[in-house]
């Protein structure tokens, strides 16, 4: 059963990255789409994660003790894969190379990600973590907003969300202090904060490290009386 769900994944995401061959980002056959069904079979297995914060936890516990203790302020997390080869490199393509190109085949592992179509299904909205205007002038483009728009174009919303300060790097902070330099990071556009009261949105991100981004993201929405978050990310790290 696992090996048909995970060709079924790999199917799919041999379909999203369309018919031009290119080679395998982890074992390099040619031609191939950009996984090959071998290698997401051996790179993207389900595991069992908390549903509050997605770090992986054993199999029949549903939620971790640090979320137990301190529960984060959105209502639910689910992440595709870990932080781990061959995403990461992946992700540092998307990201820092300019390959915007990896948006659909990395949105479609993340949609076949248990409950994320469920949860794309039951949001009102889909928003993704906006960048700051000088990071998004560096990068040419939001890669969480071009998730959204593979994940679920017709409720995709890339408005209502507004980074309104960058912040410093965050790689290689501990959370106290990455939450300290988002403070004030994210706000509502105020002409668009009455048609999220009430709503559920998911809140899409590529990597989740210690949830600080998320948890700034989702401050801003719960204030503007967002109603249920459900995060979604593509990678999370093994531990905050």
């Amino acid at each position: 059963m696992l090996f048909t769900a995970l060709q079924g994944i790999s199917d799919r995401l041999r379909t999203t990255a369309g018919s031009v061959p290119s080679q395998c980002a982890a074992c390099h056959a040619w031609p191939a789409q950009r996984v090959c069904t071998a290698c997401t079979a051996r790179f993207a297995q389900p595991a069992t994660r908390c549903q509050r914060c997605a770090l992986r936890v054993p199999d029949g516990v549903a939620t971790c003790g640090a979320c137990v203790l301190n529960p984060p302020l959105f209502d639910a997390c689910l992440a595709a894969v870990d932080y781990a080869y061959p995403w990461a490199g992946a992700l540092a393509d998307f990201k820092f190379q300019g390959d915007p190109g990896w948006a659909g085949t990395l949105a479609t592992l993340m949609r076949s990600t248990p409950g994320v179509e469920a949860g794309l299904q039951a949001a009102d909205l889909v928003l993704p973590v906006p960048l700051s205007t000088d990071r998004l002038r560096e990068r040419g483009y939001n890669q969480s907003a071009l998730l959204v728009q593979h994940l679920s174009r017709p409720k995709a919303d890339v408005l209502s969300l507004l980074r309104v300060h960058a912040t410093e790097a965050q790689s290689g902070l501990p959370r106290a202090q990455r939450l300290r330099n988002l403070r004030g990071a994210f706000a509502v556009e105020p002409a668009r904060a009455a048609a999220l009261r009430g709503r559920r949105v998911v809140l899409v991100d590529d990597v989740m490290t210690t949830g600080a981004t998320l948890h700034a993201a989702t401050e801003a929405l719960r204030e503007a009386g967002v109603a249920h978050v459900t995060a979604v990310v593509l990678a999370r790290t093994a531990a905050d």
